[in-house]
């Protein structure tokens, strides 16, 4: 196998890129300095050596824990469960959640081989435990497998003396509900406030 194939094999495992556009990025890449492309390399060989899950709640981190959890200001007793990592910088980029977060590390998806036993539900389960925590929000994606993986982190923090909520789903702001499809005005509906 070529160098050419090699790199652009690699490249299109990459989620959203097909083998078109890593052949695209591939001769890109030749075209550019030889400089350019070991600073890539560099950058690659460095995140796989430096950044690991945070040994709290499994955010991706250079440290033992991620700044979040170090930040003093934020509210260790109400946790917000997450799928994966990437999900945080959306949360975040709202502005509003000033608690702490918890990486799953996934949904649960059986025809995909992932089970209970491939996620973090344990150790979010340990930090429970310790009856400091007054809240965990699942923020699971409205999927089939986000849904199941709500439904089963519930169930396993019923015992524990917390409350256990679910982010609210329905109408994106400037949406128009001609367009929405039913299942989101029925969420939309069921999740509705006091104006």
């Amino acid at each position: 196998m070529s160098a050419i194939d090699a790199l652009v094999g690699e490249l299109a495992k990459l989620p959203g890129i097909g083998r078109k556009t890593a052949l695209r990025l591939t001769y890109h890449l030749l075209r550019q300095p030889a400089e350019q492309s070991r600073r890539l390399a560099d950058a690659l060989t460095t995140l796989t050596e430096k950044v690991r899950p945070c040994a709290l709640c499994f955010n991706l981190t250079e440290e033992e824990t991620c700044s979040i959890c170090r930040d003093v200001r934020r509210d260790s007793a109400l946790i917000c469960a997450v799928e994966e990592a990437s999900d945080i910088g959306a949360i975040e980029r709202a502005g509003e959640f000033r608690g702490v977060y918890h990486v799953l590390g996934g949904r649960l998806s059986p025809l995909d081989g992932v089970g209970p036993d491939d996620l973090t539900i344990p150790q979010l389960e340990a930090r429970v435990s310790g009856g400091r925590v007054r809240e965990v929000i699942i923020a699971t994606n409205p999927s089939i497998e986000g849904e199941a993986t709500a439904l089963y982190v519930q169930r396993k923090l019923l015992p524990y003396q917390l409350t256990v909520t679910r982010i609210a789903r329905g109408l994106p702001v400037g949406g128009d509900l001609e367009y929405a499809d039913g299942v989101t005005i029925a969420q939309a509906l069921s999740a509705r406030r006091a104006m």
